[in-house]
């Protein structure tokens, strides 16, 4: 299936990006921005997470559940921006757990974005991405086993060297080096998004 950033370039990621900023007050390309380093973040904590039996389990059973499925992707546009955000926030809880201020500041600092809204656009986009990934799990009959697989080309091509790098910021405090890594891998070394994942999503602008 194509990447997730990919998908942001349809008008599902549109009608999410004008609904994010309608909730921010930040202009689209901030949206984008924030997105194009959020969601790599969030694919390779899941990543992280499925390593243990119960951590894939855990996840297996929250994409089978019905909180999960179609019913966001085909509503987007009526979907309460703040019912996103609580349950965004219970995912990210489970996700980053005391990484999550640390993510936000990374990417706050990065894109000279106020943390309050990289912190709600992240929410927001946790639940969306949970159903991407429900709704192709369904589509694709994956078990437990075959997360890995089914996270990785969400991911893209580049998956397995991004998640490498997403769990080194996972794992320690967010000094400057991890922050300057991960920068260079959505931006491709250039903070106006020439390369890497934003630049992909972007095209190179």
């Amino acid at each position: 299936m194509a990447s997730i950033l990919d998908l942001l370039n349809t008008s599902m990621g549109e009608d999410f990006i004008a609904k994010a900023s309608d909730s921010t007050s930040e202009n689209k390309d901030n949206i984008s921005a924030a997105l194009g380093m959020a969601l790599p973040i969030l694919l390779g904590a899941m990543q992280k997470n499925i390593k243990t039996d119960s951590g894939a389990e855990s996840l297996n059973n929250a994409l089978s559940s019905n909180k999960h499925g179609d019913a966001l992707l085909s509503n987007l546009k009526s979907v309460n921006a703040t019912d996103m955000s609580s349950e965004g926030e219970k995912i990210l809880g489970h996700l980053l757990g005391g990484k999550q201020d640390m993510v936000t500041k990374t990417i706050g600092s990065t894109l000279n974005m106020k943390e309050s809204s990289v912190s709600s656009i992240i929410k927001m986009a946790a639940p969306l991405l949970m159903s991407i990934l429900a709704s192709q799990k369904s589509k694709e009959n994956v078990s437990s086993s075959g997360l890995g697989g089914l996270l990785e080309s969400v991911m893209g091509s580049s998956g397995a060297h991004d998640a490498s790098l997403i769990e080194t910021l996972l794992d320690k405090d967010g000094d400057g080096s991890v922050i300057d890594d991960v920068a260079g891998m959505i931006f491709g070394g250039n903070k106006k998004g020439g390369g890497g994942l934003l630049g992909g999503m972007l095209g190179g602008k």
